[in-house]
């Protein structure tokens, strides 16, 4: 596994990947949450077609432009149910949120169940791997409140804020 740091408007980011693909983002102040298959033989390497892409995404999400996760190689490390979830959250568009509540819906449909445990989604999306990237900063509560994110919620707020929210799905 490889790692390389990039500089960004919310402090400095960790950038994992296992060669070619980006299999991790981290913020830096909370490297205590970098899993320890991360930390194993973790070598720094600035690179990385991988990491240039990474960080080119990153330049112009951050100037507000419309980037989409399609254009970068992306490795979901996780068990069946996140990596369902986090899939869903590649769906949702920029500029857009969801609730907790819709998103459940929606992977209780694709399971084939009438119903989800909020708890369940909740923590799926709480344990995304890339977050930015994948977009669990745009799934906000059933009432429209901001609730719950690795950043914290003025963090959450900015990025939203940057990507000018306009509409729930």
């Amino acid at each position: 596994m490889y790692f390389t740091e990039y500089l960004s408007k919310v402090g400095n980011l960790i950038l994992i990947s296992d060669g070619e693909n980006l299999v991790g983002l981290f913020f830096s102040f909370s490297k205590a949450m970098l899993p320890s298959k991360y930390l194993k033989d973790l070598k720094e390497d600035n690179n990385l077609e991988v990491f240039k892409d990474t960080k080119l995404w990153l330049d112009k999400y951050f100037k507000g432009e419309e980037v989409s996760s399609n254009d970068l190689k992306i490795l979901l490390i996780g068990t069946e149910f996140r990596k369902k979830v986090w899939q869903e959250l590649l769906n949702i568009p920029y500029g857009k949120t969801i609730t907790y509540k819709n998103l459940g819906q929606i992977i209780a449909q694709k399971l084939g169940r009438n119903k989800m445990s909020a708890q369940a989604i909740g923590n799926a999306v709480g344990h995304n791997p890339i977050p930015i990237i994948i977009p669990c900063h745009r799934v906000i509560g059933s009432n429209g409140d901001l609730t719950g994110y690795l950043g914290g919620l003025p963090l959450k707020a900015w990025l939203l804020e940057l990507e000018k929210k306009k509409n729930i799905m």
